[in-house]
C-alpha cells in the first residue's frame, strides 16, 4: 500500500482517470498499484512521480498496516488467574 501516493491525488484534487490517461496507464492498474496488489515498475513510478511532481523514493514508501497488539498477542483473560501456583 502506497499512502503517500494516494494522499498526493487526493490534496491535488485528481481523478483515478484522469491522471491515469496522463501518465498512460490503464486505470484498473493505476488502482491497483494505489492500493497495494501490484507494484509498478521503474518506469511507472517515474512517471506517476514526475507527474505528480514529488520525489519517487517518499512518493512509493510502503508502511506494514498490520494492526500490533501491545499485549504479545495474548486477548483480555488468555493468561490465566494471575497466580502461579503449581509451576
Amino acid at each position: 500500500m502506497y499512502p503517500n501516493l494516494k494522499l498526493v491525488i487526493f490534496k491535488k484534487g485528481l481523478h483515478q482517470n484522469n491522471l491515469a490517461r496522463n501518465v498512460g496507464m490503464d486505470e484498473t492498474l493505476l488502482s491497483k498499484i494505489i492500493h497495494g496488489y501490484r507494484e509498478p515498475t521503474a518506469v511507472q513510478r517515474r512517471s506517476l512521480a514526475g507527474y505528480l511532481a514529488v520525489a519517487e523514493e517518499w512518493l512509493f514508501e510502503s508502511y506494514d498496516v498490520t494492526p500490533h497488539n501491545s499485549d504479545n498477542g495474548q486477548q483480555d483473560g488468555a493468561s490465566g488467574s494471575g497466580n502461579d501456583e503449581g509451576t
